[in-house]
């Protein structure tokens, strides 16, 4: 099982830069610090969501991963422009802008990881009923569901409640997905090319999907493209046994 507590974030390569520009002698100090930064980051961990590994070949995974509560917006824009907006409004939300339940004072909630974002449908107008196009490619889509995963010592009558009306708590049951992991850059169309390469994989083991493609990142937008870690992940239909 995946422990909640896993993923290390790195900034000594900032440090690096920095160092780059220093005088030769303060350039030798400063360099003497790194291991220092190192070793104080690795003790830094950000809770992760819960799963079981079902299944693994190469960067692909079959994943169970256990109930979680999320606080989440829908945000309109490409990809790019959404991830930036939602997570200012969630942070925002962790960071304080809420209410405890039981009383008016507000609380900071620890950040968690990954941010993921969920391409959704998109309303063909004058309609009736009113039809949905699937997002079938991550470029096409012009609405997105960010969320982050709540930190596991709350519940949805525990946490405190979000005053942005735009943020929602939402409780998501237990799921399996199919989890294709990469570094670098998450552009539109490198996560469209790894997001075929993952549905390949799940036909290939004749597995059913069940909703469109998500994407997970877990580091800042400064970190160097080597140390970042993406993954794209798609819900599949439950199975007894790995394909």
């Amino acid at each position: 099982m995946q422990t909640p507590v896993t993923h290390k974030r790195y900034y000594m390569f900032n440090f690096l830069f920095a160092a780059i520009k220093l005088t030769s002698g303060l350039r030798r100090t400063a360099i003497t610090c790194i291991p220092l930064i190192f070793v104080s980051q690795i003790a830094m961990a950000i809770e992760e969501p819960s799963f079981k590994v079902i299944a693994k070949s190469g960067n692909f995974e079959l994943r169970q991963y256990a109930p979680m509560l999320v606080a989440e917006t829908l945000v309109d824009g490409d990809m790019d422009d959404a991830g930036s907006i939602g997570f200012r409004r969630i942070a925002d939300y962790i960071f304080g802008n809420n209410q405890v339940q039981a009383g008016t004072s507000s609380a900071k909630i620890a950040m968690t990881a990954p941010v993921t974002m969920e391409p959704q449908s998109q309303k063909i107008a004058m309609t009736a009923p009113v039809a949905l196009i699937p997002a079938e490619t991550m470029g096409a889509s012009q609405q997105w569901r960010v969320h982050f995963v709540m930190p596991s010592q709350y519940n949805i009558h525990t946490i405190p409640k979000p005053k942005n009306p735009e943020v929602k708590l939402r409780e998501i049951a237990g799921k399996l997905f199919a989890v294709h992991s990469f570094t670098g850059f998450n552009t539109e169309s490198r996560v469209q090319a790894k997001t075929d390469e993952l549905n390949g994989w799940i036909g290939q083991r004749n597995l059913k999907t069940l909703g469109p493609a998500q994407l997970a990142r877990y580091d800042p937008p400064w970190t160097l493209p080597m140390f970042r870690r993406n993954e794209v992940m798609v819900e599949v239909e439950d199975i007894k046994t790995p394909p």
